[in-house]
């Protein structure tokens, strides 16, 4: 989407203000009174600038291409070839398990299969991981929280509910729109990417013997934002002048990287992805959850069997006005004991921003996405 918001121009006193002219070809030319025509140079803005920017809650694709791209990871793996030997980093590319899925749902590959063949493709780097062992990390420390939460809820008005933390188009939207109200319920735990970025940079980087900065970390995730996410100053390391996550690519940007390369993912052979423990994984490694991220499965479950030990085998969920907006509760001799909700698409949010306004926000835990459906 275009970025929404104006220039801010310091006018100088005395002189009138000079005239913009807009060329055919595009190009802008400010005219002053003499009717000298300057030439303007075209702004450019940062990751950063939008970060700190309340105009738009995603983020400009322009301004993605320009610093996080499959082109930028070509140009410093070209680099990186170039540089002498003790200048080299350690290349590590981390695979999200929604992505590898598209890959092998567009290339009619199996999830193994297409993992197996990515790692091979991708060998022009050192490492390559699947985040769901990242992922398991997240759900386990959400689980953890929503508990400590629950616990203090009497004690603390804004213990609940408990948001979600792992959509950045979500983060962003309540940061900018709603502060200091909304963030007090949003959960504290890293998504999976950022778990990632900080294994990869400290317990990764710590078994290599090499300080952070010395590992180029790049992650293949199916959302645009997790662009921007990763360029939050929160996952910058001050001492070493890196972030957890240096580029972040889509799953678009892998197949033009397939594309440019003249490969078709069918026909490269497999390979065992790495892990961080060690070794080659044989298997892909799995966790209990939905398509984004099965946050509100897990934790309902964990919670069900903790607070009241309840084992819950299958969970229903009872859609309300649209399929994007679904309850899920746990009952027993009919009191409602545990209440969860799923919202996804801002329509969604907003809804349940009002309700959480006015008091009437009647759940425990609430799985937020900005995309709708997921």
């Amino acid at each position: 989407q275009e970025c929404i918001k104006p220039v801010k121009v310091d006018k100088k006193p005395g002189k009138a203000a000079a005239k913009i002219r807009i060329e055919a070809d595009g190009s802008y030319f400010q005219v002053n009174q003499d009717g000298e025509a300057q030439k303007l140079e075209k702004a450019k803005i940062t990751l950063n600038d939008c970060l700190a920017c309340s105009g738009c809650i995603t983020s400009a694709e322009s301004v993605l291409v320009s610093q996080q791209s499959h082109g930028e990871l070509c140009r410093v793996l070209a680099l990186n070839k170039a540089a002498a030997a003790h200048e080299q980093k350690l290349v590590v590319v981390s695979v999200s398990p929604q992505s590898r899925a598209s890959l092998a749902a567009r290339c009619k590959l199996g999830l193994l299969e297409a993992a197996q063949k990515l790692s091979t493709f991708l060998k022009s780097v050192h490492y390559v991981f699947d985040t769901t062992f990242s992922r398991n990390f997240s759900l386990l420390e959400s689980q953890q929280e929503f508990v400590r939460r629950f616990h203090k809820q009497a004690d603390d008005k804004k213990a609940l509910p408990m948001l979600a933390s792992a959509c950045p188009g979500w983060i962003c939207y309540a940061e900018k729109t709603h502060g200091s109200f909304i963030i007090p319920h949003i959960s504290t735990t890293k998504s999976p990417q950022q778990v990632m970025g900080s294994l990869v940079k400290g317990y990764f980087a710590e078994q290599k013997h090499l300080p952070p900065d010395r590992i180029y970390h790049v992650t293949v995730m199916p959302c645009y934002d997790k662009k921007l996410e990763a360029s939050r100053p929160d996952f910058f390391n001050q001492e070493y002048q890196t972030r957890d996550v240096d580029c972040v690519i889509t799953t678009g940007e892998v197949l033009k990287l397939l594309e440019q390369e003249g490969v078709s993912l069918s026909d490269v052979d497999p390979a065992p992805l790495d892990t961080l423990l060690g070794g080659a994984a044989e298997e892909l490694s799995t966790h209990p959850g939905g398509g984004s991220g099965g946050y509100l499965e897990h934790i309902f479950r964990h919670s069900a069997q903790q607070l009241f030990g309840i084992h819950v085998d299958s969970i229903h969920y009872k859609p309300l006005k649209n399929k994007d907006f679904q309850e899920v509760t746990l009952e027993r001799d009919g009191e409602v004991l545990l209440h969860f909700a799923l919202a996804y698409g801002f329509r969604n949010i907003q809804n349940l921003v009002q309700k959480l306004k006015r008091g009437k926000c009647p759940y425990h835990y609430v799985e937020v996405m900005a995309c709708p459906s997921g």
